[in-house]
């Protein structure tokens, strides 16, 4: 987006009698600027993440905005714009790495000062998705505007559906897992100090990706942990997601030599608004499932939609006929391996659930249910304080969530 000269000298020699029209034309024309310059919100910076399915695009603003979203195509290439009337640029990149899914690259467009900034996501064609987006105030009075996308082969390619955004904020978004990267190549400031509302990292020294560090994150799931560290689980991978004077979130994934087919995977979303909880996830899944089954679902998962319509005339089909008959087998084998390790579930469960001892057997009686042709699976709200979710769709998994005070949060 290029800004170009309305008035030029030329014209205003070339016919004088005109002059002083064109000179209080301009002047007003120039003293707009000047004032958009100064009341104009700030675009400061921005960066794209992928966090589990979910791909993100982070803008930091210096005030609350509300940006327009569209799609639209350019010789043929599919495109989502993110605009900001008459905001003003502060040091953005003029281009950002794609995630290799959805987005190809991240494009930044401004006009001359006070004429708008504009974010291009240049995306792979034939891949369908929903969107949501979300504001929620930020540290040193900035607000954070998220814009996130999720492939979804039920949605048309290009017009984007807007699937519903939660607010003010949604908890969780979409918890963390698996490799997560965020790109951002311009400088960001100093850590702010403890009257910034920055974060802070607490005193003393906790190796990184260990159980320490996981009791010092999530200490209402203190007992729950130290029983996994005594039953021989070791963190095989942790990942950090932060800024300078911000943490956002972290993610860690647990595995044992004695349950190969099962993966524990942890997420610690800590507060970043005033008088709200942290968010801690824990999760005991069966994904690590091996065999054809398993092989062929994540196949098909993963297929794009062009090739969904080579082989199927709807996409109803490609559920239908490909995916259900696979997830009714899932379900079935998932619930083998955890009825055949039953101990594991109902330790975990017992431990996660101390006040509660009840959660165990109620899952366990959910799992030994038979299963019906007619569905693909269900999910049972097991229990509230924490609350646990029981998956029965696709990969079998407990899920449980904490809710931990923060400081300069709390509950």
């Amino acid at each position: 987006m290029e800004a170009k000269s309305i008035f030029g000298l030329p014209t205003l020699i070339a016919k004088p009698g005109r002059s002083l029209a064109w000179l209080l034309v301009l002047l007003c024309c120039l003293s707009h600027h000047a004032w958009g310059a100064s009341g104009a919100v700030e675009v400061r910076r921005l960066g794209l993440s992928k966090v589990a399915d979910d791909t993100l695009l982070t803008v930091i603003l210096d005030r609350a905005a509300t940006p327009r979203v569209s799609s639209r195509e350019v010789s043929g290439k599919p495109q989502l714009v993110v605009e900001f009337p008459g905001a003003r640029a502060g040091r953005l990149p003029s281009r950002l790495e794609g995630d290799e899914l959805l987005v190809q690259q991240v494009v930044t467009e401004t006009a001359a000062p006070g004429g708008g900034v504009r974010i291009v996501l240049d995306l792979f064609p034939e891949k369908p998705f929903t969107y949501w987006r979300l504001n929620r105030p930020g540290a040193g009075g900035q607000t954070v505007f998220i814009l996130g996308m999720k492939a979804d082969p039920k949605a048309r390619p290009v017009q984007a559906r807007v699937a519903p955004s939660p607010e003010p904020e949604p908890i969780p978004t979409a918890p963390p897992q698996g490799e997560f990267q965020e790109r951002e190549t311009t400088p960001t400031p100093s850590p702010p100090g403890e009257d910034d509302g920055g974060y802070q990292e607490p005193r003393g020294s906790v190796s990184p990706g260990s159980f320490a560090e996981l009791r010092r994150l999530m200490p209402k799931a203190a007992q729950l942990l130290q029983g996994l560290e005594a039953e021989g689980w070791v963190v095989s991978e942790s990942n950090r997601y932060d800024r300078p004077g911000k943490r956002f979130s972290r993610d860690f994934i647990l595995n044992n030599r004695k349950y190969p087919e099962l993966v524990v995977k942890l997420a610690y979303l800590p507060a970043n608004v005033p008088n709200t909880p942290n968010i801690d996830i824990i999760m005991l899944s069966t994904e690590n499932l091996t065999g054809e089954t398993a092989t062929q679902y994540r196949g098909l998962r993963q297929w794009s939609f062009a090739k969904i319509k080579q082989k199927y005339e709807d996409i109803g089909d490609f559920f239908d006929d490909a995916l259900k008959p696979l997830r009714v087998k899932l379900r079935e084998q998932t619930r083998s391996v955890a009825l055949r390790e039953a101990a594991v579930f109902q330790n975990f469960l017992k431990l996660a659930c101390p006040n509660n001892p009840q959660v165990a057997d109620q899952v366990m009686k959910h799992v030994q249910a038979k299963v019906s042709p007619r569905f693909e699976g269900v999910q049972f709200t097991v229990s509230e304080n924490p609350l646990v979710i029981l998956n029965l769709v696709d990969f079998l998994y407990v899920k449980v969530y904490y809710l931990d005070s923060a400081p300069g949060g709390g509950q």
